[in-house]
């Protein structure tokens, strides 16, 4: 019988493990937005634990600081001076200038300047910049805006990116980028003069953090680029652009022969290299005053952009939470020029479903064959290993597959598992238990059968005082002194042993037991050996059968043993005195009394029920422990019913 209830439980132990291992596979496919948020999380974990690749040496931030605004002035500066910061740059050899700024005002400066607007508009400070950017290698940025709502159209002169979309031939017509409904641009003078422009937008995901930036966005039917894509392309000369859409989740855009991957929606997912000001930062004022050295600038992309306090933007990344505007840009740019981007593969989801379920199975089987010890060992390491693999993979191929789902199929099997193997040897213990108690009543049954077959008037009543044994014990428990030794437990253990008090008197000689009337001094003697005969029975059936320290047998002794002992120390057969007595003792000595003189006639006649109420209350504090005695009288109409009933059934 124990095999078959054996593979049942290894059965539901390993069903309940499956079960979240089959859940998690499912989650991973279906994705919910609480699983999402927390594969972001997971992503900016590894990210952060991940070897971060130094930037490339052609990327670099020239800052409009806080020392500038010391030197020059107040931002926004005179449009001129932004032009004769781009000519030093330009001059410096700067491959391309990218403008992480928007002109979409006239210079206010321009009121003062009468003797410039009377000379003509190239004059101006707004014509001076124009005619900078006139001369090439600048790239001017915009913000596009995707109100519902779209602002009023103002004149605004962009450069689109001029790629063919490819689409696959079951594709539904989804877009693979998003569209604008409106932009903030520079003035059109400024925008006719720039040979090339790109939009600055960068939003973050819903948990505040950056993690992606579109490189296209659509407005009015036509692609754009962002500003680094712009700068990339205008340093590099790529020619051929092509956006390619692999389905609803992924995109590439084909630039040249080298392809960058994307999402459903255009989005970069970034490589950040590392916190805040990672890459060379150049002060616009040491740039404007000739101390910035041309070896820094020269053949490199240079965003022009602002960090000084109060005209900065900044944003939190996972690598960062004050990382400047201008600084994504160059990340953009830079991983652009590397190459070494982060994707996410198309099969990303499979191969995280069949890796939840290949590891959460070989931990369900461990856990099955090994033990639930094993199966924390395993999983610990498997999750390590996972954990270790994917940080790797990110760092030296830069590939994103999470370890979320595997991690949460894995423990939550665990989990799982733990308690169901704790339910099942908590029902196996309990099962123990009851068999225990089982074998406990019949081993109580057959001595107290042997006694009844040895004495019938003994027999019976050793099983009333089973009955007055619970009643006596429940009341005492509610004293605070015997709450902790009348546990419900202990009652129930006392009240099913109770009947073997007089299990001893099996080996009194049959002329002692069942002589009416007194009995003489040496009888008396023989009598009074019955506590030890019975204590003997158990101190012998302990050592056949080599049980030790067993609370079940401990209160049994503690019944048969002194229950004729006596508050005073006159009882028999230690002369026990006060508490020295055990507390099932006590109890027994008070309802061993009281059915004696109820119902026993055999060495006189039976008294009323008040009268043995009388009896026992004159011994209290001499034969009985009063607090006994008190919690006797508490319960003593119980009592009588008890052995009305019983003097009713033997009558």
């Amino acid at each position: 019988m124990s095999r078959p209830r054996g593979s049942a439980r290894r059965r539901l132990i390993i069903l309940s493990g499956a079960l979240p291992v089959a859940l998690a596979s499912v989650l991973v496919l279906y994705r919910p937005s609480l699983v999402g948020r927390l594969d972001d999380s997971t992503y900016d974990l590894l990210l952060r634990s991940a070897q971060a690749t130094p930037p490339a040496a052609r990327v670099v931030i020239v800052d409009v600081d806080e020392r500038s605004l010391t030197t020059v002035g107040q931002w926004p500066w005179r449009r001129d001076v932004v032009g004769r910061l781009i000519s030093r740059l330009r001059d410096a050899g700067a491959a391309v200038i990218a403008l992480d700024v928007i002109f979409p005002e006239s210079d206010r400066f321009e009121q003062d300047s009468k003797a410039g607007r009377d000379a003509g508009p190239d004059m101006t400070p707004d014509g001076q910049l124009a005619a900078t950017l006139r001369q090439g290698r600048v790239v001017l940025g915009y913000g596009l805006t995707f109100d519902s709502a779209p602002l009023g159209r103002r004149p605004c002169v962009l450069h689109p990116l001029g790629a063919a979309i490819i689409r696959p031939p079951d594709d539904a017509g989804h877009e693979p980028f998003f569209r604008a409904t409106g932009v903030v641009c520079s003035l059109p003078i400024l925008g006719r003069a720039a040979p090339a422009s790109g939009f600055l937008n960068a939003a973050p995901d819903s948990d505040g953090i950056l993690r992606r930036v579109p490189l296209v966005a659509g407005f009015d039917g036509r692609l754009y680029p962002s500003l680094a894509l712009a700068a990339v392309v205008a340093t590099t000369g790529a020619g051929d652009i092509a956006l390619r859409v692999v389905n609803v989740n992924a995109a590439t855009l084909e630039i040249g022969n080298q392809q960058t991957p994307l999402d459903g929606k255009g989005d970069l997912l970034l490589r950040y290299r590392g916190k805040k000001q990672t890459f060379p930062y150049i002060s616009a004022a040491d740039v404007l005053s000739g101390g910035a050295s041309s070896e820094a600038l020269k053949g490199k992309i240079v965003f022009v952009g602002t960090t000084a306090l109060g005209t900065r933007e900044v944003v939190a990344t996972p690598v960062d939470t004050l990382f400047a505007g201008v600084e994504v840009q160059a990340t953009v740019a830079d991983n652009l020029l590397q190459r070494d981007f982060i994707r996410r593969p198309a099969i990303g989801a499979t191969l995280e479903s069949v890796t939840v379920l290949v590891l959460g199975i070989a931990i369900v089987l461990l856990v099955a064959q090994a033990g639930i010890v094993a199966g924390i060992v395993g999983a610990s390491a498997g999750v390590a290993a996972l954990w270790w693999g994917e940080t790797w993979l990110l760092s030296a191929r830069g590939l994103f597959v999470s370890p979320l789902a595997p991690t949460i199929g894995v423990l939550g099997s665990l989990a799982v598992m733990t308690l169901a193997t704790f339910t099942v040897e908590r029902g196996r213990a309990n099962t123990a238990t009851r068999e225990k108690a089982s074998t406990q009543r019949l081993m109580v049954q057959a001595l107290l059968s042997l006694t009844e077959v040895r004495d019938a008037e003994t027999g019976r009543h050793s099983r009333r005082t089973q009955q007055y044994a619970r009643l006596l014990a429940e009341q005492l428990s509610s004293q605070p002194e015997f709450r902790e030794q009348l546990t419900p437990e202990r009652i129930d253990l006392l009240s099913s042993l109770a009947p073997l008090h007089d299990i001893g008197k099996v080996g009194v000689p049959d002329h002692v037991l069942n002589k009416p009337g007194p009995l003489t001094a040496d009888e008396m003697v023989k009598m009074r050996r019955h506590p030890e005969l019975g204590r003997d029975v158990i101190l012998k059936a302990e050592a056949r059968v080599g049980v030790r320290d067993d609370a079940t047998l401990a209160m049994a002794k503690d019944i048969v043993y002194t229950h004729h002992e006596r508050w005073d120390g006159t009882g028999y057969p230690q002369g026990l005195r006060g508490t020295d007595i055990p507390v099932a003792g006590r109890v027994m000595a008070l309802v061993d009394v009281y059915d004696a003189v109820r119902a026993r006639t055999l060495y006189q006649r039976c008294l009323s029920h008040e009268d043995t109420v009388a009896l026992i209350v004159k011994g209290r504090g001499t034969h009985f422990d009063p607090a006994v005695v008190e919690a006797f009288l508490g319960v003593s109409a119980r009592f009588k019913i008890v052995s009305d009933d019983a003097l009713a059934d033997s009558a």
